[in-house]
């Protein structure tokens, strides 16, 4: 008994002390530099209270994390008035550092009742101590820090960045906002009672309390940047009010990159004089698609039975339904023709055809439950809105027919993409997502269980066979079959959509929403692209515009990930 007794003292003071050693570490290792900026910071100055939070990496396809957004170390700069001597010479010695004009600099180094003026922030720490070597009489020189972001534009939208609310410093936008509570840091952790520092986070660890840490994204910052070299060239070519692009691995839902163009300076983001460029569209704006629908409309058609791969209908180019004329996008006719028709010459009449085929019930099934349309995707960016689908809850058919070739109903980009990629992986709608790990303060790390709300919504024979038929689109139709890979099996389809007039109702006749989608390899898809483009000029149909940037990415994920061909 006295043995056993002493084992478990034993055995408890080595665990107090291996705790002590793991939170030392904590403190004067990991959180050393926030300490050591704390007590340099009782030398000069002071600013604001020295801000801390946790770092965002991306991961290249090595499996390297590269830093996206971190704290970085420098020199602010202020003037006490009270002691200027000569803000001419002043002005002289700084005029190349301070971003002011000449009589802004003046104004606040001479400014009376007041003590503090700043002039210049997040400078390089050599800068600083080029300052502080010139003795400037009425100078101040203060540590500075402040959230950096090494990539500047890339990933923008998808990232957010941090500002002031008020006078509380915190994530805005993306996923700085949506993580704040695992990313910020409270100025007073730094100096909380020791036992509390102690034991704090394997408290927290071990209950539900936020926990602090870094975050790990599913971000390829070579993919991302290729993304948006392709959607500026776009731009520069084809000038839409709005373009953006989704790369995503359509079998678990891991975004390799998502871009918009027009996008901005993380590191310059005050410099924007339009802030509705801080939202990201993808996940917060819904759009008509268009023709890219057509092919969950076949899926749907299919997977319930009211179709086959074989079956055929009249096509007559143009239909009534409820009062309202349909028509294929040239108005003619095709006469009796099989599904394939359908995809391959993008046939509304066609589309029309296997809704009314399905009937309402069967359709509100498909589109509204399961494949997504009418709830959002839980994708981890904040303001992620719902589609527009009450054309889906309606009495009247040609609702329904309309939203078959994807007109009437309007969804966010990233919607289309989950609905998209259960073609391509065997049925399974997934979640879209960036964040891939969490490494928090305590030294733990999670890995957040996407797969679990990974749910199955079509048999995967019915993906197969939509996936040859997409593979048919691109061997034959797409650019008359000029953009087939002879060595590597590719799905893929365009979609014009008309864009609806808020004024006087119906649709625009010359304004478009240009969208296209691809995967491949066609049978195990890793890699699943989407474009869309907002008011094109100098283009009615997609197949023109974005084929090219497509085919581009295509190539490049080919080359840069080493595809094996798969034909």
């Amino acid at each position: 008994m006295f043995l056993s007794r002493v084992r478990v003292l034993t055995g408890f003071c080595v665990l107090v002390m291996f705790i002590i050693i793991g939170r030392l570490y904590f403190l004067q290792i990991v959180h050393g530099s926030a300490y050591s900026l704390k007590a340099s910071s009782q030398f000069v100055e002071p600013q604001d209270t020295l801000s801390e939070r946790g770092t965002i990496y991306f991961v290249d396809k090595d499996g390297t994390q590269i830093t996206a957004a971190s704290m970085r170390e420098g020199s602010a700069i202020a003037v006490n008035p009270t002691k200027v001597t000569d803000a001419e010479a002043l002005w002289s010695a700084l005029k190349d550092i301070v971003p002011l004009t000449h009589d802004q600099f003046i104004a606040k180094a001479t400014k009376q009742g007041t003590r503090y003026q700043l002039l210049a922030e997040h400078l390089d720490a050599s800068v600083g101590a080029k300052i502080l070597a010139l003795q400037l009489p009425g100078i101040i020189l203060q540590h500075d820090r402040w959230r950096f972001y090494p990539g500047g534009s890339l990933a923008s939208q998808a990232l957010g960045f941090v500002a002031y609310n008020g006078d509380v410093e915190e994530g805005r936008y993306g996923l700085e906002r949506l993580y704040d509570p695992v990313l910020s840091r409270s100025a007073t952790d730094l100096y909380a009672n020791f036992f509390i520092e102690l034991f704090g986070s394997v408290q927290s660890t071990l209950s539900n309390e936020p926990k602090q840490g870094d975050l790990v994204t599913t971000i390829e910052p070579t993919v991302q940047a290729e993304l948006e070299r392709q959607l500026m060239i776009y731009d520069q070519t084809w000038h839409p009010k709005l373009s953006g692009g989704i790369i995503m691995n359509p079998q678990n839902g891991e975004i390799y990159a998502m871009a918009v163009y027009p996008t901005f300076d993380l590191n310059a983001f005050n410099t924007q004089n339009d802030p509705r460029i801080y939202a990201n569209p993808m996940v917060q704006n819904v759009y008509e698609m268009g023709s890219i629908i057509k092919p969950l409309t076949m899926a749907a058609g299919l997977d319930s039975g009211a179709i086959t791969a074989t079956t055929t209908y009249y096509d007559t180019g143009c239909l009534t339904v409820d009062t309202k004329k349909i028509c294929n996008f040239d108005g003619k006719a095709r006469g009796t023709i099989p599904m394939q028709q359908v995809l391959s010459q993008s046939l509304n009449v066609g589309a029309s055809w296997i809704a009314t085929r399905m009937g309402q019930a069967t359709q509100r099934d498909y589109f509204l439950t399961r494949f997504g349309f009418g709830t959002t995707t839980g994708i981890d960016q904040p303001g992620e809105v719902r589609g527009i689908t009450n054309n889906l809850q309606s009495k009247y058919q040609v609702g329904y027919d309309t939203a078959s070739f994807g007109q009437g109903i309007a969804l966010t980009p990233i919607a289309m993409t989950r609905a998209l990629a259960v073609l391509a992986n065997g049925g399974y709608l997934v979640v879209p997502h960036f964040v891939k790990e969490v490494h928090f303060n305590s030294g733990f790390s999670q890995t957040p269980d996407w797969d679990a709300r990974k749910t199955q919504v079509l048999q995967a024979g019915t993906s197969l066979t939509v996936s040859r038929m997409l593979t048919e689109v691109v061997d034959t139709s797409l650019a008359d079959g000029k953009d087939k890979l002879e060595h590597y099996s590719v799905a893929a389809k365009t979609g014009t959509a008309q864009i609806a007039d808020p004024v006087n109702g119906g649709y625009y006749s010359d304004r478009f929403l240009h969208s296209f989608f691809g995967y491949f390899p066609s049978y195990d898809a890793k890699y699943l692209i989407f474009l869309f483009a907002y008011e094109p000029v100098g283009a009615p149909y997609a197949a023109q515009t974005l084929a090219p940037p497509w085919h581009s990415l295509t190539q490049f994920l080919i080359n840069y990930y080493n595809v094996p061909p798969d034909r």
